[in-house]
């Protein structure tokens, strides 16, 4: 321990020691992402403080109306418009493609750099990206029985993958349940230091809603599931953004908390990330 608190706890005296903790100033904070053959999607809202909560209602609070916010793919420049949305009867906003003005509208292509500005109460703020080539797609699919099963219907699922030749390849993957929306993993983002240039096979861990707290059974799927794994090639600006954000929240519960050390890629001091994904998809139906 630092030495003076290390005095503080060894002295005999009886006195009062109050730590006048400072909340820091909301920044801007940034989830914006485009996909291969998908429409741009950007969601602002502002950071919470270090002991916040973090839930949906909680969110609902922070987010950031009447930006404007561009996104362009070097050819065309499209303004998007902020929608409303719902989620367990919750309100959520996310800034998206201007159906009314679909002249300059796009969704993403592989191998290309994007370009976002977004401009909040006169503050500018810029961020570039791109969708990289696809390097990596689930060669093929399988199942398990589940090692030592709450149940005999649970199973693990299986990939087999090839890492192409030279390090620097990254990834984030997904899984999807049925009728459930695509989840990240718990830890979803890898890099081939270990694996360049070789084919493995390991085993996934179904994709997890982070607003939720889940069972301890959650790391297994169920016979007569349909599973989709979705698996992104993502540059190394994503890679890092999203290993530190994974990170920061398996330490604190909260990663667009003050402080943090999360890598994103916004100008001007914001927090998160505008990231692309260069999705490839596979699916499996385990039997019942």
């Amino acid at each position: 321990m630092p030495l003076f608190i290390g005095i503080l706890v060894l002295s005999s005296c009886e006195k009062d020691i109050k730590f006048n903790l400072k909340n820091a100033s909301d920044l801007l904070v940034v989830d914006a992402s485009i996909e291969n053959d998908v429409q741009p999607v950007v969601v602002l809202s502002k950071s919470l403080d270090y002991y916040s909560s973090f839930s949906l209602n909680q969110i609902t609070k922070t987010f950031v109306h009447n930006a404007d916010v561009y996104i362009s793919n070097g050819t065309l420049t499209h303004k998007l418009k902020e929608y409303t949305y719902t989620v367990n009867g919750v309100t959520l906003y996310r800034y998206g493609i201007d159906s009314s003005n679909l002249a300059t509208a796009f969704t993403g292509e592989l191998n290309k750099k994007y370009t976002l500005k977004i401009k909040v109460q006169g503050v500018d703020y810029t961020a570039f990206t791109t969708i990289p080539k696809i390097s990596k797609k689930p060669d093929s699919l399988w199942w398990k029985p589940a090692p030592f099963p709450p149940t005999p219907k649970d199973v693990v699922l299986m990939i087999k993958t090839t890492d192409p030749r030279g390090v620097g390849d990254y990834v984030r993957y997904f899984t999807k349940k049925n009728s459930e929306p695509f989840l990240p993993g718990e830890n979803s983002v890898y890099d081939d230091q270990v694996i360049d240039g070789t084919t493995y096979q390991l085993q996934v861990d179904p994709g997890i809603n982070r607003m939720i707290r889940t069972d301890p059974d959650s790391n297994y799927f169920r016979r007569g599931d349909t599973i989709t794994m979705k698996l992104c090639t993502i540059d190394k600006r994503a890679y890092d953004f999203w290993s530190t954000w994974e990170f920061a929240y398996q330490s604190i519960g909260n990663p667009f908390a003050q402080p943090n050390n999360v890598k994103g890629n916004i100008s001007n001091g914001a927090l998160g990330a505008f990231y692309g994904y260069a999705a490839a998809f596979k699916t499996l139906i385990v039997p019942r």
